[in-house]
């Protein structure tokens, strides 16, 4: 295996950039339907003695050629390349997305970026692939210039889980229900979200318990709602065990949105900077309790709940690549 690298635009690779197998997309997520077309990149390259390289965008498309139906992002760019490294994927290309080259035929794509730069000799893609301006160029297209461009086609049939076709769109919708369980099936890790800790109002330290607040960058958040969770501070290697609560803190008259978590093991030397919170499972809706002590009461039970639910799944909970 070679050094893996992340080359931020085509000026950036070398001339003598090797032979490649290569896939091209947005992969928003890494999901496991992206990472089955990554492991087969890497087995084809490795088959020919080519490098095993992705071409993603940065920003997404989208929100260059009709900003008003950008999805909201499950990753950044960053995180992507560093879940395709897990995969086996060597060479990461971040292409700046712009007017001009979303003006790019299906053609001259492939004849300027992927064959004379990328030295592409194979092209794997899902089976909705489609490239170049307005869309025009699907799998008939990639087909019909392989032979002029010295390439060949393969297309990489999509996931099913639970009779779902596994989708960056069908993983937004799980999350927004709350059904992060399912959604961290579909990506093969659990979703989190990161970000700063914040100053809060005091009031869990001094009528429930005392939690961390954290401003939360993610464009995609979980339901309101009490989840397991699992918490790491981003500048050590410490990680509790917690429960988390997204929503509006109806107890005490709260109207903005707010990102709490109550950590299981004691916090033990300073309070982190920033953390990611991983979630497990959801434990139940948001509710507007009579009383502090009655909310209190209902933590306890659903902290109780969460360490049951976390000694069944500790087994199969492997590291997070995105921490590493």
């Amino acid at each position: 295996m070679t050094e893996f690298r992340i080359y931020r635009n085509l000026e950036e690779l070398p001339p003598d950039f090797w032979p490649s197998a290569i896939t091209i997309g947005n992969f928003d997520g890494l999901h496991s339907g992206h990472r089955r077309i990554m492991r087969r990149v890497v087995e084809v390259a490795r088959m020919n003695g080519w490098i095993p390289a992705a071409l993603t965008f940065d920003p997404h498309p989208t929100r260059v050629v009709a900003p008003a139906k950008c999805p909201a992002l499950l990753t950044t760019t960053e995180q992507r390349a560093r879940l395709m490294r897990e995969e086996g994927i060597e060479a990461v290309v971040i292409l700046p997305f712009t007017p001009e080259l979303s003006r790019f035929t299906p053609e001259q794509f492939i004849a300027e970026v992927v064959a004379r730069r990328l030295r592409a000799r194979a092209i794997l893609v899902g089976y909705n692939f489609r490239f170049g301006a307005n869309h025009a160029g699907d799998i008939d297209t990639l087909n019909a210039l392989s032979g002029k461009y010295g390439y060949e086609t393969e297309v990489v049939a999509g996931v099913q889980r639970r009779g779902l076709t596994v989708s960056s769109t069908a993983i937004r919708q799980l999350i927004r229900a709350g059904n992060v369980l399912l959604a961290g099936r579909f990506l093969e890790r659990v979703y989190g979200i990161e970000g700063e800790i914040v100053q809060g109002r005091g009031i869990g330290s001094k009528q429930t318990v005392p939690t961390l607040n954290l401003a939360a960058t993610a464009e995609v958040l979980p339901a309101n709602g009490v989840y397991v969770t699992r918490t790491y501070d981003l500048d050590s290697s410490r990680v509790w065990d917690s429960v988390t609560n997204i929503g509006l803190r109806p107890t005490f008259g709260g109207d903005s949105l707010s990102i709490e978590t109550f950590l299981l093991q004691p916090l033990t030397g300073d309070t982190p900077r920033r953390i990611r919170v991983e979630f497990l499972w959801r434990l139940r809706d948001e509710r507007k309790f009579d009383s502090p002590e009655a909310l209190k009461a209902q933590i306890l039970k659903d902290v109780g709940r969460a360490q049951a639910f976390l000694r069944r799944i500790r087994r199969w909970v492997r590291p997070n690549p995105l921490l590493d």
